[in-house]
């Protein structure tokens, strides 16, 4: 039998179980800016499809609703999106409108010029903004960041 008192092996079980919550939860939960990624919000910055100066797509045609990037809901419930905002390294923002976006939905926010469905929606703007290395910043109705997306560099999602 140990000459551990029961005080001393206590304080020791209290010690063992703060180091084994210090490993389940890694340093990246104390970044305040970025919610640790089991936390992280349902709704995310997805799929960039880019355009050059001249408003010439990388894979079709010469039209500037060509230029898009998707915003998809990964959750079970619709989210509204009304307020929500799209913004890219220069501070070029798209606030959205009236818009639920279903479970497991998306939605394509155009560049260019066109009349807003349920799938897609349109800046209205008569250049291409997002470049091939851009970061496109989703923001909530109370411009809190959802997600932030390095584009040209996929998977880096925060």
């Amino acid at each position: 039998m140990s000459s551990l008192s029961s005080g001393s092996r206590l304080a020791a079980a209290v010690l063992a179980s703060g180091a084994l919550l210090a490993a389940a939860f890694p340093a990246a939960a104390a970044d305040h800016h970025h919610a640790p990624r089991h936390e992280r919000a349902a709704v995310v910055v997805g799929a960039v499809h880019h355009v050059d100066s001249h408003g010439r797509g990388h894979h079709r045609g010469n039209r500037l609703d060509a230029e898009w990037i998707t915003v998809t809901n990964n959750s079970r419930r619709a989210v509204e999106l009304r307020g929500w905002t799209l913004t890219d390294a220069q501070h070029h923002s798209y606030r959205f409108h009236a818009l639920r976006l279903g479970a497991y939905k998306s939605v394509k926010v155009h560049t260019g010029h066109g009349r807003d469905t349920w799938n897609d929606v349109y800046q209205n703007r008569r250049s291409p903004i997002w470049d091939r290395v851009d970061t496109a910043t989703l923001r909530d109705a109370r411009g809190h960041v959802v997600d932030i997306e390095r584009l040209g560099n996929r998977h880096q999602h925060h």
